[in-house]
């Protein structure tokens, strides 16, 4: 089902991975994925079977299988607070991805400055994290409101990571709330399917319609 809606409706892809697509196309490229869990090499190489995938996240076994190791290049386990990222190689990849990880971290601009080091000329840094309105929104299983979630911590702004960011010596090329049209047109069908399959409506479906996230793109200059 999925291959199928990937092959029919490429603008399915999640959201995160639109920048990526713009960049690169179907063209092989080098990806350091923070906060690696929930079988997302998997998902990641389903969109992009040219990706060089290397996972990087506190425990290894946070919703990952033998499925997902075999698609990654490397995995490095590591407490992003810690700021030990010796062993990750610098200026090698040509995508950062961190999607969902800052809130969870009380240094994450630290963190943030620390991993562009990894990024090579003309590569792109994505994130995405809650928005402050996330912080007004009714509270909703599956997390509507920032803290229905017990695992964040603190909420970033866009201006505190875009400054992370351009420390490290990056330029942000795109920074605002995430509206994806296709994720907006298709939440009445998101929400009956839930009902239908799980019996319930995560409050992941509204995210496009009520603003809960925000995003930022930056890219390392070639020159």
């Amino acid at each position: 089902m999925r291959t199928l809606l990937r092959r029919l409706f490429p603008m399915a892809m999640p959201p995160k991975f639109k920048p990526v697509r713009r960049r690169f196309g179907a063209r092989a490229f080098r990806m350091l994925d923070i906060g690696a869990g929930n079988h997302s090499a998997t998902r990641t190489r389903a969109w992009f079977p040219r990706c060089l995938y290397t996972g990087v996240d506190r425990d290894r076994t946070y919703h990952n299988d033998p499925a997902d190791f075999a698609r990654m290049t490397a995995f490095h386990e590591v407490d992003l607070t810690t700021l030990a990222f010796d062993a990750i190689p610098d200026a090698a990849f040509d995508v950062v991805m961190m999607a969902h990880v800052v809130e969870h971290l009380p240094n994450a601009d630290a963190v943030v400055r620390a991993l562009t080091a990894k990024l090579a000329p003309g590569g792109i840094f994505v994130l995405e994290f809650p928005s402050p309105r996330s912080l007004t929104l009714p509270s909703m299983r599956g997390t509507l409101n920032f803290h229905d979630d017990e695992t964040h911590v603190r909420l970033w702004t866009r201006a505190e990571i875009g400054a992370a960011l351009e420390a490290g010596g990056l330029r942000v090329i795109a920074s605002g709330r995430r509206r994806d049209l296709f994720r907006l047109l298709a939440t009445p069908v998101r929400v009956l399917w839930s009902q239908l399959r799980h019996g319930w409506v995560p409050g992941s479906a509204f995210w496009d319609l009520l603003g809960f996230a925000d995003a930022i793109v930056a890219e390392r200059p070639r020159n």
